[in-house]
């Protein structure tokens, strides 16, 4: 093996390890006043328009597309610590609660 090629493994040996850890919140919603599928998806356009742009998230609607009485969404957050992302998710719960105007009925986490 040459001395080169040594350095490169020892190298690489010495990079530290970064295992990002990942969360997700699901959200089950119930859903008044809405008479089409239209109204529904622009009750919830700030979900995605809102938190959907921020880098460490991705949101989507994960169950109940078709139904007008309920929403079902997910929120996956990527984060360096499980502490972290605990903090991340209540920040955003606190925060779709507060602008978004249906009642949660339930709200799932795991952590991965």
């Amino acid at each position: 093996m040459s001395d080169a090629l040594r350095r490169l493994i020892q190298a690489d040996q010495q990079q530290p390890t970064i295992t990002p850890h990942i969360g997700v919140m699901t959200l089950h919603f119930q859903v008044y006043g809405c008479d089409d599928l239209k109204a529904k998806r622009k009750a919830f356009a700030p979900l995605k328009a809102v938190w959907g742009r921020e880098p460490d998230l991705a949101v989507a609607e994960t169950a109940d597309q078709e139904a007008l009485d309920c929403a079902t969404w997910s929120i996956a957050v990527l984060g360096t610590s499980s502490q972290a992302i605990d903090q991340r998710l209540d920040q955003i719960e606190k925060a779709i609660a507060e602008r978004i105007d249906a009642p949660v009925l339930e709200v799932q986490r795991e952590l991965l």
